[in-house]
């Protein structure tokens, strides 16, 4: 029998609405939430067993022990379509000018993003959207899914049906996020647009920045985001250490 409801977010108020929604679904139902590492490991293992992770936009990597002591599954909802698993997968759509996005519910594995998918979103990117502006849609539709899913999540106790879609492309990573921040000497003007309107939002404290003649230097993010891409005539620039 399920008993309890554990809830990994990437912010503490994120919790309130998942949990209501799914207590309408299932009065009976008990909740731990989480948002570090720390607070899921402390969740006695007898819990665990009676127990359903479910973890919404977190960038904590759930142990493959702690994984398998869970009763009844560990899901997880990644802010992005089956064609970007990974590290910010908004970016790197930007970047590749896709031109579809969405979201991702999946069953949690060791390899992260790799898992059997359970639930998809998809939508057309919008023409010249900032990244912060797609980010900002694929929230909506992953906040969609779980609510599509809501029932079946906090009802049924058995593993969710897997779809027949598979992960496919390259997994990013922080490291490659970083990669894409450290911008050549000699960059052309089009590869700059391109990494200028993927990667100009400092990103988890990643910005763009380039070195000449030893010196490092960083683009100067903007205190207001416009959903327009960022124009490529003489970006400013503050030397950094």
């Amino acid at each position: 029998m399920m008993k309890t409801i554990i809830l990994l977010t990437g912010v503490a108020s994120q919790q309130f609405a998942l949990t209501e929604l799914l207590k309408a679904h299932n009065p009976s139902l008990s909740f731990r939430c989480s948002v570090t590492a720390d607070d899921l490991a402390a969740i006695e293992p007898e819990v665990l067993r009676d127990a359903r992770l479910l973890a919404f936009t977190t960038s904590v990597i759930v142990p493959e022990s702690m994984l398998a002591a869970f009763g009844h599954g560990a899901y997880n909802f990644h802010p992005g379509p089956p064609q970007y698993p990974g590290w910010a997968p908004a970016h790197f759509a930007l970047y590749d000018g896709a031109r579809t996005f969405g979201a991702t519910a999946h069953v949690m594995a060791a390899p992260v993003d790799a898992g059997p998918i359970v639930g998809v979103e998809s939508f057309i990117i919008p023409d010249k959207i900032s990244v912060r502006g797609l980010e900002q849609i694929a929230y909506v539709r992953l906040a969609h899914l779980f609510w599509r899913m809501s029932r079946d999540l906090a009802c049924d106790p058995s593993p969710l049906k897997e779809l027949d879609i598979a992960w496919c492309g390259i997994k990013s990573t922080r490291r490659m996020y970083r990669e894409m921040c450290e911008l050549p000497a000699g960059i052309g003007a089009g590869e700059l647009a391109r990494r200028i309107r993927a990667f100009h939002d400092d990103f988890r404290g990643i910005p763009l920045t380039v070195s000449l003649h030893g010196i490092r230097f960083q683009l100067a993010t903007t205190a207001t985001q416009t959903s327009e891409a960022p124009q490529v005539v003489s970006p400013p620039l503050a030397a950094v250490s």
